[in-house]
């Protein structure tokens, strides 16, 4: 056998000699990084900078004047759990906090005109969060109304127009709702949950379960959690910064004045209406999502209103200086 055989090849002994400076390096960087180092857990910074608490409720809770039953354990629990996913949804209730100077003065005057208490807006704000979204079910609008619902009611549905999107109309729809639901069951909080579950199919648990009271009734998921979803959002938004919401004044999304013209006849083309008002197709179509297309088909000379910005808001809409 040939000794050579066992000796490194001058090429090898070259490889081995920098595998042996790297590793060397290595140990010299490790010594370095241990001895600056502060004596601590790895976690200790972590722990140091971020925590998350336990979330008190209230001392007392309503909805609408009426009292949220404290003394049931489960109340307390269902509660702290809606509290504890919208303190800690960051993200999600800071759009609620944002978006609600803006939708809240047009609802609440809405409500007061109806007669329906102010705490029906934070109904609307967790139905939709202010977005004119669309529910797999086909539920539309700040109120979330089904389309039955809407026709029902007097609003007009079709490809060209939805006056579930109009926030005006939909929410005297919402208020006639809850006050015919409140006088079915004796409660604003019932009235509430029934939004969720529809009047029918709530007074088929009263029935069952011999019981007329939100707190005390067994409901499905979505229904047991609805009215503490509403009590979690009217909690924070009352008190932003005790839940750890810090907004400046200034970075909550303003609110417009606006104008109302009325229309009788179609409307050929949107785009050219808006500039005809001064404004463009996007400006038209933000203040009227209830306009479904680029035209307004009007054969019965039926009025609609259709909502324009004032024009001290066209800089902040078009990025033009108003006169």
């Amino acid at each position: 056998m040939n000794k050579n055989n066992f000796l490194p090849s001058k090429k090898t002994a070259i490889n081995l000699s920098f595998i042996s400076l790297g590793i060397f390096a290595i140990i010299v960087s490790i010594i370095s990084i241990s001895a600056s180092a502060p004596n601590k857990p790895a976690t200790s910074n972590f722990q140091q900078d971020y925590n998350i608490y336990s979330i008190p409720l209230p001392d007392s809770a309503n909805f609408a004047g009426e009292k949220v039953n404290y003394a049931l354990i489960d109340v307390r629990e269902r509660f702290e759990r809606e509290l504890l996913i919208n303190t800690y949804w960051q993200s999600q209730t800071m759009l609620f906090l944002k978006r609600s100077t803006r939708w809240f003065p047009v609802i609440e005057k809405i409500l007061e005109e109806e007669g329906v208490p102010a705490d029906f807006k934070y109904l609307s704000l967790i139905e939709s969060g202010f977005t004119n979204s669309a529910s797999p079910a086909g539920a539309c609008g700040f109120w979330q109304i089904l389309k039955t619902t809407a026709t029902e009611n007097g609003l007009e549905v079709n490809d060209n127009i939805d006056e579930r999107y109009n926030v005006y109309k939909s929410t005297r729809v919402a208020c006639k709702y809850f006050k015919d639901a409140k006088a079915k069951f004796g409660s604003w909080t019932m009235a509430a949950a029934s939004y969720n579950m529809g009047i029918r199919g709530l007074e088929n648990q009263t029935k069952r379960q011999k019981q007329s009271d939100y707190y005390h009734l067994l409901l499905n998921e979505e229904t047991s959690r609805y009215v503490f979803r509403i009590l979690a959002a009217k909690t924070i938004l009352s008190n932003p910064s005790f839940y750890g919401f810090n907004i400046k004044p200034e970075e909550y999304y303003p609110s417009f004045e606006t104008y109302t013209i009325t229309v009788d006849s179609s409307i050929s083309d949107i785009a050219e209406f808006a500039f005809s008002h001064n404004i463009n197709y996007k400006v038209v179509k933000l203040f009227n999502p209830w306009l479904r297309d680029n035209f307004l088909i009007n054969k019965s000379g039926k009025v609609y209103e259709i909502v324009l910005p004032h024009e001290k808001h066209l800089s902040v809409l078009m990025g033009t200086t108003s006169n």
